[in-house]
């Protein structure tokens, strides 16, 4: 089986900019203070999954000051998203790694479900498989593991929208991929997921 790179994008977390349809609920400090803990999260269990290197997908890039003041383990890489939308951002990084011998398994922030256990299942999956997903409840996917690229999958998809997993989805069986489908996770993006946050470690609905 190839060596498997985990790829981890986010946004700096800073008020005002992520999770704004939070906002209303938790107010501008309480959403990035969310941000930064989904994201403190996602980082651990990426590293304790223990299934190769861990590299965080930056936006802005590594260095700017958004950055400031935020602590990142000091055994993951980073690596400046770059522009473009995110089918774009997310199939650069995809191809860059791939092409270079590697599987890959793009994930977010925002599932709190995405444990390691269910990393290293989907790595386990990847060694008889193209292409492994785990659909989000919402319609999008929180993981997406890949051991060979194609562009379809990223281009001229409706990010954002409750189509994302199923065109995603319906593209990879138009190649004849061998996919493995995970169980359905959910996201916290609305306030009616924030049910979901008071079980995050370290964190507490204020």
């Amino acid at each position: 089986m190839k060596p498997v790179r985990i790829l981890v994008f986010a946004k700096a977390p800073l008020p005002g900019r992520v999770k704004t349809r939070l906002i209303p609920a938790l107010g501008a400090e309480g959403a990035a203070r969310l941000a930064r803990r989904l994201l403190d999260l996602a980082l651990a269990r990426a590293r304790a999954a223990a299934v190769g290197p861990v590299e965080l997908c930056m936006s802005p890039g590594p260095g700017y000051p958004d950055w400031a003041g935020i602590p990142l383990p000091p055994d993951i890489d980073t690596r400046d998203q770059g522009d473009g939308d995110l089918g774009e951002r997310m199939a650069r990084a995809a191809k860059r790694h791939i092409d270079n011998g590697e599987s890959v398994l793009l994930t977010g922030t925002d599932c709190p479900g995405l444990d390691a256990v269910r990393l290293r299942a989907a790595v386990a999956r990847l060694a008889d498989h193209d292409a492994v997903l785990h659909p989000a409840e919402d319609g999008g996917y929180p993981l997406l593991g890949l051991n060979v690229f194609h562009p379809s999958l990223f281009a001229d998809m409706p990010w954002s929208t409750p189509a994302v997993a199923r065109l995603t989805l319906e593209r990879m069986a138009a190649l004849g991929w061998r996919v493995g489908v995970g169980e359905t996770l959910r996201d916290i993006d609305t306030p009616e997921d924030l049910v979901q946050a008071g079980s995050i470690p370290g964190f507490a609905l204020e």
